[in-house]
């Protein structure tokens, strides 16, 4: 049986219908030059809440949920962002957040110091308060030694809050930082008889917090982004509610663990009471660990000016850790030039540059131990 010919064009070929769709696949993106600028106080299961228009009369809260190609990038309180599509801040409408606008700073953590993913904790502040209790929780000058470089790394100038100063003198603590140009302001409960600011504390119940010290540190406040860095059951919330009126969660400190209770789930900005515009708290959960491995060793020296002089008559290639042969941090200390606290000074600072987790993890248990 003969075989027929058959001549064959383009017009044979038949092109399968894409399931996804026929649109021609492109990397280019809308400019959303039409979108609006909203500051980001609160992110809770994939949902942003920001303020638009800030300090106008139309000032508003929007809902909005993060476009798909922002989906690898973190959003976080403080944020500036554009939003498109329903901005109006109605009940139950839902915006799209389709840009992170450029960050001026950026506070970050690592879960440990040899983890290698960054944890962005807040954008755009302008200073960090770090919280410590002068006992229960018992304070560690290794955790703030860790948020002072962290501050410092960020370009965010640091603050130290000592809170339940009634319950124990701070001194020894405080006597660790008297070399440094580190702004502290010591709390304390007010007496009942005595002027206080009335604050929620643990379980609800009324605190009433000294009046100086809350006025001080309201006046590190004003008119700058500020966030409140610490431990759990040391006070952060109690004192975010009488300086912004707001009803924070707080709890106490568990008497078996002397670690305090998590209550604070989020990081949220609120706005100071009688303030100018532009001042913000951003209270955050209190953290069990502070890592810094996103930090380069060379910026660490850069939080401990008392230190870093010493570092000149170092040899070639010194790293300034324990193990470190002829470092002039040694000769430095030994000769009274970093002050009575040198020595656990440059202690703290050879377990930053020479952390082993596991170390620090056992440190962290041992809530009585200052140094």
């Amino acid at each position: 049986m003969a075989r027929s010919t058959r001549s064959w064009d383009e017009s044979d070929v038949r092109i399968r219908p894409n399931k996804k769709g026929t649109r021609p696949r492109t990397k280019d993106r809308p400019s959303h030059d039409d979108a609006v600028i909203g500051r980001i106080v609160t992110v809770d299961r994939g949902r942003y809440t920001a303020v638009v228009d800030e300090a106008t009369e139309n000032e508003r809260i929007v809902i909005a949920a993060r476009a798909r190609e922002l989906r690898r990038s973190p959003v976080v309180p403080g944020d500036f962002v554009a939003l498109v599509g329903d901005v109006s801040g109605a009940p139950d409408s839902l915006a799209r957040l389709v840009r992170v606008e450029e960050r001026k700073t950026l506070l970050r953590r690592s879960a440990d110091d040899t983890d290698p993913i960054e944890r962005v904790v807040v954008a755009n502040a302008d200073q960090l308060v770090v919280v410590v209790a002068a006992a229960n929780p018992e304070p560690r000058t290794g955790f703030i030694d860790r948020a002072l470089v962290a501050a410092y790394d960020a370009g965010i100038e640091p603050v130290l809050l000592v809170t339940k100063a009634d319950v124990k003198d701070p001194s020894e603590l405080l006597s660790n930082y008297t070399s440094l140009e580190l702004p502290v302001v010591i709390s304390r409960t007010a007496d009942a008889a005595a002027s206080g600011v009335d604050a929620r504390s643990d379980g609800g119940l009324s605190a009433r917090l000294d009046s100086d010290a809350v006025g001080r540190l309201r006046g590190f406040l004003d008119g700058k982004v500020t966030v409140l860095l610490g431990h759990s059951g040391v006070g952060k919330s109690t004192m975010v509610n009488a300086l912004t009126g707001a009803e924070r969660a707080t709890g106490g400190v568990n008497a078996v663990t002397g670690r305090g209770r998590h209550t604070s789930s989020s990081a949220l900005a609120l706005k100071l009471d009688n303030a100018p515009a532009g001042s913000w708290i951003i209270d955050t959960p209190g953290i069990r660990s502070f890592g810094l491995a996103h930090v380069d060793p060379d910026r660490i020296l850069h939080a401990f000016p008392d230190l870093e002089p010493g570092t000149e008559d170092c040899d070639k290639g010194c790293k300034h850790d324990a193990n470190a042969v002829g470092c002039g941090l040694d000769p430095w200390v030994t000769e009274g030039h970093a002050g009575e606290a040198g020595p656990a000074r440059l202690a703290s600072l050879r377990r930053l540059l020479g952390a082993d987790p596991r170390q620090e993890a056992k440190e962290a248990k041992e809530l009585g131990n200052v140094t």
